[in-house]
């Protein structure tokens, strides 16, 4: 919907409707700004958080037949 047809709609509502659409408007901006924003991440922010087993690159024994 373009904002013309927006405030075409919204002007064709009766009084009290379009108080309830202005109260809205401000409750989703008042939703919008108690968002939490993301912090940036740090580059090797989770080094040393995953560990990798030893063997993780050999082959598994269940695909011994297809190699």
């Amino acid at each position: 919907m373009t904002t013309t047809n927006l405030q075409i709609e919204i002007n064709s509502l009766p009084l009290n409707l379009r108080q309830e659409v202005a109260d809205f408007v401000e409750f989703l901006k008042t939703k919008q700004k108690n968002k939490p924003k993301l912090k940036s991440r740090e580059f090797g922010y989770a080094k040393g958080k995953i560990k990798l087993s030893d063997d993780f690159d050999e082959p598994l024994e269940m695909f011994a037949d297809y190699i």
